[in-house]
């Protein structure tokens, strides 16, 4: 059941400070992605606030930007030739269940133009679970079906999710 104060809560929430924040960098090909990631621990889950700017735009007419956004188990955005962010590490997936019912699994960002803003609950983690966890975005949309990660693609953005100092 809906109260109208849930909304001034989820509103007030959001004037205040998160609880973690990830802070979102592109790769060498997409350096111009930044962003942030909040995440506020709430009463039943997760709200999950993204606000990412400057993604590629695909130009093409029925192929929209739609990027896959996952939390991934790694602990930095660190990595080599082939992946630049290879020990972010796979889906976050304690529960081992199988794509998309990993924890990790999250909507996908709906690019408009360069820039794309998300906002859900959650209750598959919690706040103190996911410090020190990564959060990608990667170049594909997420087919929720291919194992293990929804044929998602290259990994193009990345950041740290760390606690915030209050």
């Amino acid at each position: 059941m809906y109260y109208k104060s849930d909304e001034s809560n989820i509103c007030s929430m959001l004037r205040g400070l998160p609880d973690a924040i990830a802070v979102m960098g592109g790769n060498a090909q997409n350096s111009s992605i930044r962003g942030t990631v909040k995440f506020y621990q709430v009463a039943r889950g997760v709200l999950i606030v993204a606000d990412i700017f400057g993604l590629p735009v695909s130009g093409q007419a029925c192929k929209n930007s739609i990027f896959a956004f996952h939390i991934h188990g790694g602990s930095d955005c660190s990595g080599n030739g082939d992946d630049p962010f290879a020990n972010a590490g796979s889906h976050y997936n304690p529960g081992s269940c199988p794509h998309p019912y990993h924890a990790g699994d999250m909507p996908p960002l709906f690019g408009a133009g360069h820039r794309a803003f998300l906002a859900f609950l959650t209750d598959r983690v919690t706040v103190s679970e996911i410090i020190g966890k990564t959060v990608i975005i990667h170049d594909r949309v997420d087919d929720f079906t291919t194992q293990p990660a929804g044929n998602a693609g290259n990994k193009i953005a990345c950041g740290v999710i760390s606690a915030v100092k209050r």
